[in-house]
């Protein structure tokens, strides 16, 4: 059973495959695990994407079924690909289907510091601006939960901290609860509430960062180990 709460206290709650987990938020929980461990899965199954069984509840509304306008504010998802072919502006993505939330896109925009972009065409960003614009799109929506996949792929050093700390700061304000898939070990220790390892579509370890990361599931699943000199082979 998947448990969740948002800022208002509103139950959001699932049954999906065989993970459990149970979360009271508002907060920032941050999945890890090696590549093909079901992180994406779990996402794409909690944002109503392919063919899992079961259901997701948000304050009492199937999130899995729906409509477009009601999904918009129980969840954001953000996919890991980032292409986007269009001959669109920034605005116009930011504001695909949020097209009533004018305010919230401009702050969104100079919270990611688009806002001199806004008539730009995003087929003629970088992949990392592109991701950006996806990601202003993801807060514009002042959703009660963001399920974001790998959203540091792409950007620089400067900007995988910036959007860190951005969701620290949203999170902690209450304003939204963020389930985030990552492969950063010591970026997702440094800013969850939570970290929870993924293994063969399986919870393998969850609970506190500090604790997690100093266990003995990351040598399990992963086969690195903490030294002096960083993480090596263990």
């Amino acid at each position: 059973m998947t448990r969740l709460l948002d800022a208002q206290g509103l139950e959001i709650a699932g049954r999906l495959a065989a993970t459990d987990l149970a979360i009271i938020g508002p907060q920032l929980v941050c999945l890890v695990g090696p590549n093909g461990s079901g992180k994406t899965s779990l996402l794409h199954a909690l944002a109503g994407i392919g063919s899992a069984s079961g259901t997701v509840r948000i304050g009492g509304a199937d999130a899995r079924t729906a409509s477009p306008s009601v999904r918009h504010r129980l969840f954001s998802y953000l996919p890991a690909n980032r292409e986007l072919l269009w001959p669109l502006t920034v605005r116009d993505v930011a504001r695909l289907g949020l097209a009533a939330l004018e305010n919230e896109i401009d702050a969104a925009l100079e919270t990611f510091e688009l806002t001199g972009w806004a008539d730009r065409r995003v087929d003629r960003l970088s992949t990392g601006e592109r991701s950006r614009v996806l990601l202003a799109r993801a807060f514009a929506a002042r959703s009660a939960l963001l399920l974001l996949d790998e959203p540091i792929a792409n950007l620089d050093p400067l900007w995988q901290l910036r959007l860190m700390d951005i969701l620290r700061r949203s999170v902690s304000a209450g304003g939204q609860g963020a389930i985030v898939a990552l492969h950063d070990l010591d970026l997702a220790a440094r800013h969850a509430d939570r970290l929870i390892i993924m293994k063969n579509g399986r919870i393998a370890a969850d609970g506190d960062p500090a604790e997690v990361i100093a266990g003995p599931c990351i040598p399990a699943v992963f086969g690195i180990q903490r030294t002096r000199e960083g993480w090596r082979p263990a």
